[in-house]
């Protein structure tokens, strides 16, 4: 079986120093082209879902897919809920077979950020379950979910969080947005490279669709060992989608609209699964 935990491959990605590629699924339909890129490019792979999506398609289906491709393909295969800032929501992924989840408590007072991820940890890890936590917040919007203004991550937050929860990865806040595909961020890298220095959990980063894909080996290199990509699989498959269901007669068979939707998933995520193995 090679449906794996996010601690398994975050631990591997530390020890061969490479980047570990998680893209959100909005849809079943994508999920069998994701997994595949990954085979094909021969590298382990974090699914990630919203709680809304997870809901709308039904948790133990994505579950059920992702453990039957990862045993047929021969690959590593995560299944995280991202973003998850109700317990409830935590509870009832790993109910249904979820090998990672996410608290986010990042627009919470320090104090209750922490007292809930520990619970969190607590209870998932108790149950083989990976976590992942945030410190400082991340700008833009997610699944009709709105931060005006991201936040930078504060190092002595960081490391008074990390003291207190023992989360598999942090996710930091850097200068990155949600949402982001029309402009390119500009990252904080002496604050990348002072955390780095500090912490010792792998770092996540979050709202990756922004970032320049020269940014990728210094980020890998200052050990953020997640790479969360959203936005761009999402826009490439409704441009495409729109442009097939267009031009498509009514009675055209759906495969042929939606198969070409999930070859542009792939082909970004292969490309940046490939970027991601930070080869010299």
């Amino acid at each position: 079986m090679t449906y794996k935990t996010l601690n398994e491959v975050l631990k591997e990605a530390q020890e061969l120093n490479f980047t570990v590629g998680a893209f959100n699924a909005h849809n079943l339909e994508m999920m069998p082209a994701m997994i595949e890129a990954a085979h094909e490019v021969g590298v382990p792979i974090i699914i990630q879902t919203s709680v809304s999506t997870a809901n709308t398609e039904g948790m133990a289906n994505f579950v059920a897919v992702c453990k039957s491709m990862a045993e047929k393909q021969a690959v590593d295969v995560v299944l995280h809920l991202d973003h998850a800032r109700n317990i409830k929501d935590i509870e009832e992924a790993i109910a249904a077979g979820y090998s990672s989840v996410m608290f986010d408590g990042s627009a919470l007072p320090l104090k209750e950020n922490i007292e809930k991820t520990k619970r969190v940890v607590e209870y998932a890890h108790h149950r083989g379950v990976s976590v992942e936590g945030e410190i400082g917040t991340i700008g833009g919007t997610e699944e009709g979910y709105t931060v005006e203004e991201g936040s930078y991550t504060r190092p002595e937050d960081a490391l008074k969080f990390l003291k207190e929860c023992d989360v598999d990865a942090l996710a930091v806040g850097v200068g990155t947005h949600h949402g982001q595909f029309q402009s390119k961020t500009k990252l904080n890298f002496p604050l990348i490279e002072t955390l780095h220095d500090k912490l010792d959990k792998p770092m996540v980063i979050h709202g990756g669709t922004g970032v320049k894909e020269e940014d990728y080996h210094r980020l890998t290199e200052n050990s953020v060992r997640k790479f969360n990509v959203g936005t761009e699989l999402l826009v490439a498959w409704t441009e495409t989608a729109k442009e097939k269901f267009g031009g498509t007669e009514v009675n055209n068979s759906l495969r042929n609209n939606i198969i070409p939707c999930n070859e542009e998933v792939k082909k970004i995520i292969k490309h940046k699964l490939s970027l991601f193995m930070n080869a010299k």
